[in-house]
């Protein structure tokens, strides 16, 4: 499998293919981040990217799986990022 790219090598990819400095690249990508983070509540949304969204699980029985005994999960929330149908489509390919 190969190694997905580092923070700083989609900085200068970025600087390179923009013109933009790298402080710059790496200011948009804090804020991102920042926004990202802060609007997640409501859901988050990147055109053409995906959805940045908080899901409430229900609880539920689960099982050891060394001992086989039942457990019980308990609900939580979690955040969950969806892939856009057009991203999708782009690395899958489609049906």
């Amino acid at each position: 499998m190969a190694k997905s790219m580092t923070k700083s090598a989609i900085i200068t990819h970025l600087s390179q293919k923009t013109g933009l400095t790298k402080k710059q690249i790496g200011d948009v990508m804090d804020q991102l981040l920042t926004l990202a983070t802060k609007e997640a509540k409501k859901t988050f949304v990147v055109p053409n990217f995906g959805r940045l969204e908080l899901d409430n699980r229900k609880p539920r029985m689960g099982r050891n799986p060394q001992t086989g005994e039942p457990i019980k999960i308990p609900a939580k929330r979690v955040v969950k990022f969806r892939l856009a149908k057009s991203l999708k489509d782009a690395v899958l390919g489609k049906k």
